[in-house]
């Protein structure tokens, strides 16, 4: 009895090894890296049991050669790979791609060429999900069409195929050819670009650009999802693939136009009328971006929603964008005609307004996600007409000028709303006050970026006391009241938040930067905050005193950091040699991890002061000394001041 004191001090790493191996295969990678810098017992198992993982997923950071050879040792029995690729061009492909392999993700591999396509072609035979983005995108990078066949002939298991990259560079001659050759068993496509033209060759019964007489098999005859970006979206290439896709439940088109669409290369009633001729469609998406030239769908009015929902009335989710015609009646018809629907996106509906929602309460549904951005004309009354959807986790309001604090007042009977986006609207911080008073308590992720009326008050409002615990995305951007007074009273708030975005806020300066590195969480045993996302863009104080707090040990978890590139270049050059893992955007870039990334799914870890994924990883690199470099950077600074 006298040694069992002693017995119950003892720790995990006195466990036999293969119930250790146990517990650590049930960890993600970042976790398993975090656990074995704390002994050299856990060090060595997670060494093992990194020869044996089914999956590998390391999105968080984009790791060197270097850093992943060691994480990635020959394993039989991996079946999942998922990697940023940022810092990985061609030299990798043998680490990366194993035959074991069923699902493939590789992100941002812009300094890959297409072997890589070929490649996977040759190496992965039983793959049923890939996933390949930004490829080719570097200067002297190149993909050919053969890199394509390899690819699709050679992966012939393919459930899901998602190609972020464009595909129009490719022959139009033989494009339709090559997909002959993918797998019969693909069911989700998504392509990063392609023209209209070469959809409809691609799924047209006969042979494409040089037609013969003889018909062809229907390619891709099981697709259900289908997401494009192109360049126009047409009649013809809409009506083709809703004829040719028996299958189809989720269709997601967008276009970007450079110039203004003729009547040939546009989308018409006559178009939107073919939708959905099977009856299976859950999910429609059709946006016309004004990211080039500001044009709308100019040909599609009241009669084309009309017909569309007619033949759309079991569908859960419709998206609609740059409808400019469309008017309350159209709009109105959807909401009841389609009696399934539970997310509605409308953008840029100029002629939207808040008769849409005036006899919400007459109809069956039940909406969890609205999306109304651009929506011009829209007033409190609408927001207060969409409150009665009790369900409302997601509400995106952004860029409706005319809504102001009685809004808030309604919002705030949400008791489900995570999301809760407020860009641009005539809100004051009274008007956020309302919130606190319930829906302040379930909220997730809020946005008022350009709200002018806001001050400092605002962030007293909505930290000062217990009101809120859930909060971790909050973007404060352009501001132009917003000073350290308000940051001061975040840090004293104690709240976990992950993404603080207070780009272009001309008051904000070192000291915001101090009391967010100096902010204490989890009972003040996690210094530095617990900050994965800061974005300082355009800030008007920041000095090169701030980039001092920007060092190790402050901000641990810090992945993306937007800064002004002009500003103190030599003190951000030495920041990111110092912090490989960050992600330092200097030209106004918009920051976060990727846009499939779901608020829902947030999950805190009570992390210490250090960045043990970071520790581990950083054990294998012989670089040089970054805090000498940072010094320097600094000493320079003070020199220049």
């Amino acid at each position: 009895m006298a040694d069992l004191p002693q017995a119950n001090t003892q720790g995990l790493d006195h466990l036999p090894s293969a119930i250790l191996a146990t517990i650590l295969t049930k960890l993600d990678v970042p976790s398993i890296c975090s656990v074995a810098s704390t002994c050299k017992t856990f060090k060595i198992c997670a060494s093992q049991i990194l020869s044996f993982l089914p999956n590998f997923h390391l999105l968080d950071i984009a790791p060197s050669m270097d850093l992943l050879k060691p994480l990635l040792p020959l394993n039989p029995h991996i079946q999942s790979i998922k990697v940023d690729c940022t810092r990985l061009d061609d030299s990798s492909i043998d680490y990366l791609l194993r035959p074991s392999l069923q699902d493939l993700c590789l992100q941002n591999c812009s300094d890959f060429s297409g072997k890589l396509l070929a490649e996977v072609g040759g190496r992965c035979k039983h793959l049923r999900s890939l996933c390949l983005t930004s490829v080719a995108d570097k200067r002297g990078r190149s993909i050919d069409v053969s890199d394509l066949e390899e690819l699709l002939s050679g992966c012939t298991q393919l459930e899901t195929l998602i190609l972020t990259f464009d595909v129009s560079i490719f022959p139009r001659h033989n494009f339709s050819r090559i997909w002959a050759l993918a797998s019969i068993y693909l069911t989700h496509l998504e392509i990063g670009y392609i023209s209209a033209v070469m959809v409809t060759e691609l799924l047209s019964p006969t042979l494409g650009p040089h037609s013969s007489s003889n018909i062809r098999p229907s390619i891709l005859p099981k697709i259900q999802n289908l997401c494009l970006s192109v360049d126009y979206i047409t009649d013809t290439m809409v009506s083709t693939i809703s004829k040719s896709l028996v299958s189809l439940t989720h269709l997601d088109l967008r276009d970007v136009p450079i110039i203004e669409p003729t009547f040939t290369f546009d989308l018409t009633n006559s178009g939107l009328q073919q939708i959905n001729p099977h009856g299976k469609l859950k999910h429609l998406s059709l946006v016309r971006s004004q990211q080039f030239v500001g044009t709308y769908f100019k040909r599609v009015n009241d009669l084309g929603i009309l017909l569309m929902a007619d033949r759309c009335s079991s569908i859960e989710s419709i998206y609609l964008g740059g409808f400019c015609r469309v008017t309350d009646t159209g709009f109105k018809t959807i909401l009841h005609s389609c009696s399934s629907l539970f997310k509605l996106s409308v953008s840029h509906g100029t002629q939207l307004t808040d008769l849409v929602f005036h006899d919400m309460y007459a109809t069956s549904l039940s909406l969890t996600h609205v999306s109304l951005r651009w929506c011009n004309l829209l007033t409190n009354l609408a927001v207060r007409r969409l409150a009665s959807n009790m369900d409302l986790s997601v509400l995106d309001l952004r860029d409706c000028r005319n809504l102001g604090d009685e809004a808030l007042r309604s919002i705030n009977t949400l008791p489900k709303l995570k999301t809760l986006l407020l860009d641009g609207s005539d809100i004051s911080d009274m008007g956020l006050s309302y919130l606190t008073k319930g829906v302040i308590g379930s909220l997730v992720s809020l946005s008022v970026r350009g709200c002018k009326r806001l001050t400092d008050r605002c962030v007293s409002f909505l930290f000062d006391g217990t009101f809120n615990k859930e909060l971790r995305e909050l973007d404060l951007s352009n501001l132009p009241n917003l000073s350290d007074a308000s940051v001061l009273s975040l840090a004293r708030s104690r709240v976990q938040i992950l993404e603080l975005r207070m780009r272009q806020c001309p008051l904000i300066g070192d000291t915001s930067v101090m009391a967010l590195a100096s902010m204490l969480v989890d009972e003040g045993t996690w210094h530095g905050s617990c900050l994965r996302v800061l974005d300082l863009y355009n800030c008007g104080g920041i000095t090169s005193l701030a980039f001092r707090w920007l060092k190790k040990p402050y901000f641990p978890r810090l992945r993306w950091l937007g800064v002004t590139g002009s500003l103190n270049r030599d003190l951000v050059d030495a920041i990111a040699r110092s912090r490989p893992f960050l992600h330092v955007a200097l030209r106004g870039e918009e920051l976060g991890s990727n846009q499939w990334d779901n608020v829902d799914d947030i999950y805190v870890h009570g992390y210490e002061e250090v960045d043990e994924l970071e520790q581990w990883l950083l054990e294998y690199d012989n670089g040089t000394d970054d805090d000498e470099e940072m010094e320097d950077a600094e000493n320079i600074a003070d020199m220049m001041a």
